[in-house]
C-alpha cells in the first residue's frame, strides 16, 4: 500500500515497489498499471484511497510517484497510468457507491493535485486514469454560467478532462476512465449517454463492459449518427496506438504476452524482492501515540500474560470474499492468531480473548438457544477482569470502509480499561482507528498483516525500535485523540 512506502519516507522503496510490482505483472500479461495512486490523504474519513495514497503532504507524494513511475519504466515495454485525475481525498465518500467531490479552487488545486500530475508528466507519465470527481468550485471559478445539476464528474466532464487537464495542464498522453459501473458516474444520466459523453468528455478509453454486446453496440451507434466525431474518434485511437507503439507491443505476438512458467517462478520467487519486502515493513512500522511511557519494550518479565482482542468490524459479503482470495479462507490463520503465535515464540503467555458475543454466535451455530445471559456475563469485577492478565493488545484488521465495533457493553472488545492495565492499539489495515479508539494511549500502524509485517513488529514491540512516521494525519484531525 501507498501509505506504508510513505511512513517510510524512502523515495527508494517507492521506486522498488513499481519495479517489484510490475515485474510480476509482466510476467502474467500485464501490460500497463493503474498506477502510482497520486490522490492526497487530506480527509481522514477518506476510505477509497486513504490506504493506498503515499500521504497527506502533496510534496511527498509527488516524490514518491515519480520513483514508482521510474521503477515501473525499467520493466521493458510497461506503462503507468497515474489515478484518480483530478484528485480523490478531499471527500470522505467513496465513489464506487457515491459522488466525489474535490472542492479546492483553481489555486490550490494547482499548488496540490495540479503540482504533483504536472511534476509525473514532466517524468514521462504514459497514462492518466479519469476519476468521477466533480469539481464545483474549480467550475464556478472558470464557469460561472454552469449550473449546479449539470456539475458533471470528472470522466464525463470536458471542461475538466480537456480543459483543465490537456489544455492547461498540457498533457497528451492516453486517459482512461476508472471503472464504469461506479455511481460516481452512473448515476448522472442514462449508460447510453454515459458511454458517448466520456469519450466526448476527452477520455481515450472506456473502462470496463456492462454488457459487452450492448456497450459496443451503444459507441459504434454513437459514431455513426456523429455524437462522437471521426475527428474525436481518430484522436482517441491515435493515442491508445500511439502508446502501444511506444511500448513496442505491436513487435510482440499474443502469444509471447505472457511468461514461461519458468520467468513466472523466477519473477515471483526474486531473492531481491524478497529481500527488501521486511526492510519496508521494519521502516514503516508507525508508533503515532505513546502517552504510556515505560509500556514499550514489552517483555515476558513485565507482561508475562498477553490477551489480543481481535478487532475485525462488521464484515460484508464483498469482505468476505477478499478475506478468502487474499488466502484467509477457512482452516487459514487470522493475523492475529498468526501475532499470538509469534509472542509466544518469544516467550509470552499470549491467547486471544473469546467475546460473550462470540460465545452466543458458537452456541447458535452448535444447533443451541441464545442464551442472553452470556452476554450480561462480559461484565463482572475489575479486579477480576485485570487479574487475567498483564497487558492488552487491541488488533485491529478493520477493512477500509467497516464498521469499528458491535453491540458492546462492559466485555474487553472495546479498550475502555486503558487506565486499568496497559493496552497497545495495533492497526493492520485501517489506519484512523484512533477516532473509534480515542482513549488508547499507545497506537501503532503497521499498515498489513503480511508475515514480514509480523515479524517486524513483534521484533519492535520487544525492542521498542519504531522507525515510521505518520504519512497522513492518523490522530484524524480530532483533539481527543490526542490526550
Amino acid at each position: 500500500a501507498g501509505i506504508k512506502i510513505g511512513a517510510t519516507r524512502k523515495p527508494e522503496y517507492a521506486r522498488a515497489l513499481g519495479k517489484m510490482a510490475n515485474e510480476e505483472a509482466k510476467v502474467i500479461g500485464c501490460n500497463m498499471a493503474f498506477a502510482p495512486v497520486v490522490d492526497i490523504a487530506y480527509n481522514w474519513q477518506n476510505t477509497e484511497i486513504v490506504s493506498r495514497a503515499f500521504g497527506n503532504d502533496p510534496k511527498r507524494v509527488a516524490e514518491m510517484s515519480v520513483e514508482y513511475l521510474k521503477g515501473a519504466h525499467t520493466v521493458d515495454g510497461f506503462a503507468c497510468a497515474a489515478k484518480h485525475f483530478p484528485g480523490n481525498g478531499i471527500d470522505f465518500r467513496d465513489a464506487h457507491i457515491a459522488n466525489n467531490i474535490n472542492d479546492l479552487n483553481e489555486e490550490k488545486w494547482m499548488e496540490t493535485y495540479g503540482m504533483v500530475y504536472k511534476t509525473l508528466f514532466d517524468s514521462g507519465l504514459d497514462a492518466v486514469m479519469g476519476g468521477h470527481i466533480m469539481m464545483p468550485t474549480y467550475m464556478k471559478e472558470n464557469y460561472p454560467d454552469v449550473k449546479d445539476e449539470e456539475m458533471l464528474p470528472a470522466t464525463l466532464c470536458k471542461e475538466i478532462m480537456t480543459g483543465l487537464l490537456r489544455d492547461k495542464l498540457g498533457f497528451n498522453g492516453m486517459v482512461v476512465t476508472d471503472a464504469s459501473h461506479m455511481v460516481g458516474m452512473t448515476n448522472r444520466m442514462k449508460r447510453v449517454d454515459m458511454l458517448p459523453a466520456a469519450i466526448n468528455a476527452g477520455c481515450d478509453m472506456f473502462l470496463f463492459f456492462n454488457d459487452p454486446a450492448e456497450d459496443f453496440a451503444t459507441m459504434l451507434n454513437a459514431y455513426n449518427t456523429g455524437i462522437i466525431s471521426e475527428e474525436r474518434m481518430v484522436e482517441a485511437l491515435t493515442r491508445i496506438l500511439g502508446l502501444k507503439a511506444a511500448k513496442g507491443m505491436h513487435k510482440i505476438a499474443k502469444e509471447e504476452l505472457c511468461g514461461t512458467d519458468e520467468q513466472l517462478k523466477e519473477a515471483l520467487g526474486n531473492p531481491d524482492f524478497k529481500a527488501i519486502a521486511p526492510q519496508i515493513s521494519k521502516d514503516a512500522l508507525t508508533l503515532v501515540k505513546y502517552k504510556d511511557e515505560g509500556v514499550l519494550p514489552i517483555t515476558p518479565e513485565k507482561y508475562k500474560r498477553i490477551m489480543l482482542v481481535n478487532i475485525k468490524g462488521a464484515d460484508t459479503p464483498m469482505g468476505k470474499l477478499m478475506a478468502i482470495a487474499m488466502g484467509g479462507g477457512a482452516g487459514k490463520k487470522r493475523p492475529v492468531d498468526k501475532l499470538c503465535d509469534k509472542l509466544n515464540e518469544k516467550g509470552f503467555e499470549a491467547f486471544v480473548y473469546e467475546s460473550p458475543l462470540d460465545k452466543m454466535i458458537k452456541q447458535v451455530e452448535a444447533g443451541g438457544k441464545m442464551d442472553l445471559n452470556l452476554y450480561f456475563a462480559g461484565k463482572n469485577a475489575i479486579s477480576e477482569f485485570v487479574s487475567g492478565q498483564d497487558l492488552v493488545i487491541s488488533f485491529f484488521d478493520v477493512g477500509g470502509g467497516h464498521p469499528t465495533f458491535g453491540l458492546s457493553k462492559g466485555g474487553g472488545e472495546i479498550p475502555w480499561y486503558v487506565h486499568e492495565l496497559p493496552v497497545i492499539g495495533i492497526s493492520v489495515n485501517k489506519p484512523t482507528m484512533l477516532a473509534d479508539c480515542p482513549m488508547l494511549r499507545t497506537y501503532i500502524n503497521a499498515y498489513d498483516s503480511n508475515d514480514d509485517t509480523m515479524d517486524a513488529l513483534v521484533d519492535a514491540l520487544v525492542t521498542g525500535d519504531f522507525r515510521g512516521t505518520d504519512p497522513i494525519d492518523s490522530f484524524c484531525g480530532m483533539w481527543d485523540t490526542r490526550i
